[in-house]
């Protein structure tokens, strides 16, 4: 598969005080708030915890299950005992953190279109994390260009936000210094079981053009922190458009290629072989035990966020639904 240029930059971890967040930080964050983040968070009405699957410290109460419950909760013992579904009730946790594994390679600064997978991913970060601390919750980052350089710990308040948004910038303002080789996504997970260590809500934003070997730090990461993998992707990552004999250049070794597009033959093979990398990616985050979500850089990102929390909501009650005993399965 084609990809497209990177380039390399030297890794230098972060241990000085962040800079100043710059004029375009604050214009993206205050544009985002007056439009996505203000409509996504009266959409959710308070129910921004959708994405974040927490779980409370302490058991304060149980009482019978309601539709829309959370199926987790169920205590099945006291559910056969009494012969109705009853779930634990908990006193939540208010000091929840969230974690962006931020993939910022060069291959993330493709876009066909009016923007780039650059782009959509701060803007994630920005409409997520000015969400979470909007409501008292922490966010950290780990930024990974081509090895993971710059660790934010984990905050609250919109100047984090800022500063989060403010480090995204810096990256991208670095200058090429040729190819940089192979993205090596399995340095960034690693990183992350080594620095987030209370369990959290982790986002791996990433296209996931990388190195093999890194559904198995994945997994494991999984095991510990509720995952969520959100894919970035091109209309053109997917389907070439006829424009006749075009240069490519390799993002892991910098060569130029020219290819023909005019050549239906190879648009379709493009195709195929793009339709077989997607099935790939879906079935290593099945398997690793994540959700997943994918954010195009020709979609609307409230859209996508809408779309993903629904269905988490259906996901999860299917999933209580087929674990509940049968005899319990008609009271619930």
């Amino acid at each position: 598969m084609l990809r497209f240029f990177k380039p390399k930059a030297t890794p230098t971890p972060a241990s000085d005080p962040p800079a100043l967040p710059t004029a375009g930080a604050e214009q993206m964050l205050r544009r985002l708030e007056w439009g996505t983040i203000r409509r996504l968070d009266g959409l959710l009405q308070g129910d921004y915890r959708t994405l974040l699957r927490g779980a409370g410290l302490d058991l304060a109460d149980l009482r019978e299950y309601q539709q829309h419950d959370d199926v987790r909760h169920i205590d099945w013992n006291v559910s056969a005992r009494l012969g109705v579904p009853h779930v634990r009730v908990f006193t939540e946790d208010r000091e929840m953190a969230a974690w962006f594994l931020l993939d910022l390679s060069a291959s993330v600064d493709f876009g066909s279109g009016a923007q780039r997978k650059r782009t959509v991913s701060a803007e994630f970060v920005a409409v997520l994390a000015r969400l979470l601390t909007r409501h008292g919750n922490r966010v950290g980052a780990l930024l990974y260009r081509t090895g993971v350089d710059r660790v934010l710990p984990a905050r609250g308040g919109r100047m984090q936000v800022l500063q989060l948004l403010h480090a995204i910038a810096q990256h991208a303002q670095q200058p090429p210094a040729g190819a940089s080789g192979s993205t090596r996504l399995h340095e960034l997970l690693h990183a992350a079981a080594a620095v987030v260590r209370r369990r959290s809500t982790v986002f791996v934003v990433s296209d996931f053009v990388s190195e093999p070997g890194w559904e198995q730090p994945l997994g494991m990461l999984a095991q510990r922190h509720e995952v969520i993998a959100v894919r970035l992707i091109d209309p053109m990552e997917r389907a070439l458009p006829d424009l006749g004999l075009i240069p490519m250049r390799d993002a892991e070794s910098g060569e130029l290629l020219m290819v023909d597009t005019h050549d239906a033959g190879f648009r379709s093979r493009f195709a195929q072989l793009a339709q077989q990398r997607d099935a790939q990616l879906r079935a290593a985050f099945t398997r690793a035990g994540v959700d997943a979500l994918e954010l195009g850089t020709d979609d609307d990102l409230l859209q996508s966020l809408l779309r993903f929390t629904d269905l988490r909501k259906r996901r999860s009650r299917l999933a209580g639904a087929r674990a509940m005993p049968a005899h319990l399965r008609a009271g619930a």
